[in-house]
């Protein structure tokens, strides 16, 4: 039976390399294309020019030769063409009565292969009457076979192959300088119009004296590109030389591309602070109670393990969350399964958004860190309506798009009891004491925490890093610190989640594991400790 390379697993996994043949292929179909394809669109392409090369060589071979099959007779000195065995030509060089009561009357023949003249003849049936599956085949159905894999079929199936030696052929191949990707698509060089340093020069002013991300298209009003090339191309043109140079940062500004100036963007854009940074750590989630996983969902962290997924319906109207230490202390919110919805998506990368203030209407750039799951932008509205860590923070959708208001739940001012966390540089230790602050909005009693000096904290963060204090450690080290402060001699599993977040970025999963764990402690319930 006639055995396809293009039909087989064996075929796009473990053999399929694009050849320089495939890449002069792409060129053209590039060239003739004249607008950027993405990967998928040159892969169909490519497998289709593939299947396209397969049936020319099978047209190709059946025109040496009769097709073999078992039910014809045929005479010495005949050539035939066997598409079982990949094509083989051999020639007719003798002829001999069949013997089987099975199959009745037939002949056998005598076939010498080309190139094999030194080898014995093989022998097959001919002028057979039983049933053969062989006499299914024919010129017309080896070419057009309904039962073939289409191009869309062989890329859905075998699309990781495919797309890993696609991109390695355009990205690094002998002729990869020839290929260009803008934005996820590729494109030839030679469609782009010249970009030099001095358009460069002029988009870093623009965007200087706006402030603001500037689309490629709004800075070709002044970037003056060679306007013999298309303006879709100029456009492309542009982002592709503003993605070279390290002085622009690409940022998603609702459904477009914009670009912004790198020194201009906040510290916490440019790179993760260490206290918004997660290190995973492993844990056994199987000793989490229900009552500790209730307490995981209410708490929302976005680093708890499944937190980015059962996301809020992007149609819910307004969301709320508790403040912890690490947000307060960059302005910044936290991008989690409860709160994602309201921000842009995307794996990687930057986005820019604008917050409003609910309040005040007061209205700030946001930038969402997708990486690092949280938005930049909010520190000068924490400072003016005196946020503490814990606070009640709601998130409300706008009539304009791009805008995300960004609320608290009021209550009027009073000092609050809170835990005041100190750093004792000299042991190595987070330690807490009483006093009152400052609060005008509602918040999580549990989760409340205040700082006394945010540079000393910096400076035990860096200390216990170098030195390998674990979550184990930290938490035996502290806990009996904020139990002190309770007359009942208790700590919630809550209150312990907010201090270990005060040196160490960490979500709950893996506290409340440590609590449990902790011989020195006892679970009393309700998400309450005492010593043991």
């Amino acid at each position: 039976m006639l055995q396809r390379p293009t039909q087989t697993a064996a075929f796009w996994r473990d053999q399929f390399e694009v050849s320089a043949d495939d890449v002069e292929f792409l060129y053209q179909f590039l060239l003739d294309a004249q607008k950027p394809l993405k990967v998928s669109d040159l892969a169909l392409s490519l497998i289709d020019e593939y299947l396209r090369r397969e049936n020319a060589r099978i047209e190709q071979e059946l025109t040496k030769g009769a097709i073999y099959a078992p039910r014809q007779r045929y005479q010495i000195g005949q050539t035939l063409v066997f598409p079982g065995l990949e094509f083989a030509v051999g020639a007719v060089v003798g002829v001999r009565p069949g013997q089987n009561p099975e199959h009745g009357a037939f002949d056998v023949i005598q076939v010498q292969f080309e190139g094999k003249v030194k080898s014995k003849p093989r022998e097959f049936a001919a002028g057979l009457q039983t049933p053969h599956r062989l006499n299914q085949t024919n010129g017309e159905s080896l070419v057009h076979d309904a039962s073939l894999l289409s191009a869309a079929e062989i890329y859905k199936l075998y699309q990781a192959e495919i797309d890993e030696a696609l991109l390695y052929a355009l990205e690094e191949g002998d002729r990869h300088e020839v290929f260009v990707e803008v934005g996820g698509s590729w494109l030839l060089k030679d469609m782009l119009a010249e970009v030099h340093v001095g358009h460069m020069n002029i988009a870093e002013a623009l965007i200087e004296v706006q402030g603001r991300p500037l689309t490629a298209q709004e800075l070709l009003n002044e970037a003056d590109l060679d306007s013999n090339v298309s303006l879709p191309m100029r456009v492309l043109s542009l982002d592709h030389g503003l993605s070279k140079d390290e002085r622009f940062v690409r940022v998603r500004q609702g459904r477009e591309i914009a670009w912004f100036l790198r020194r201009l963007l906040p510290a916490e854009v440019q790179t993760i602070p260490p206290l918004l940074r997660y290190r995973p750590l492993g844990y056994n989630r199987s000793l989490l109670s229900v009552e500790m996983l209730q307490l995981e969902w209410e708490l929302d962290d976005e680093w708890s393990e499944g937190g980015m997924r059962g996301d809020a319906p992007s149609l819910v109207p307004s969301t709320s969350f508790t403040l912890t230490y690490p947000h307060r202390r960059y302005g910044t919110l936290p991008v989690s399964s409860r709160t994602r919805g309201f921000f842009p998506q995307s794996r990687d990368g930057v986005s820019v958004i604008t917050l409003v203030d609910g309040r005040w209407g007061t209205r700030y750039t946001g930038w969402v860190v997708h990486e690092g799951r949280y938005v930049v932008g909010l520190a000068k509205w924490m400072e003016d309506h005196q946020i503490p860590v814990g606070a009640f923070i709601t998130l409300e959708r706008s009539p304009t798009t791009g805008d995300v208001i960004v609320d608290y739940r009021t209550r009027r001012p009073k000092r609050e009891w809170a835990r005041i966390a100190h750093a004792d540089l000299e042991r190595l230790l987070l330690t807490f004491d009483m006093n009152k602050i400052n609060v005008a909005c509602e918040y999580d009693e549990h989760m409340i925490v205040a700082e006394h000096s945010g540079e000393e904290l910096d400076e035990l963060r860096g200390r216990m890093e170098g030195a390998g204090i674990d979550v184990n450690a930290l938490i035996s080290n502290l806990t009996p610190e904020l139990i002190k402060l309770n007359p009942q001699g208790t700590v919630h599993a809550k209150t312990v989640y907010s201090a270990v977040n005060v040196v160490r970025r960490m979500p709950p999963g893996p506290v409340f594991y440590a609590l449990l764990i902790n011989r020195q402690l006892r679970d009393v319930g309700g998400g309450l400790f005492s010593m043991a």
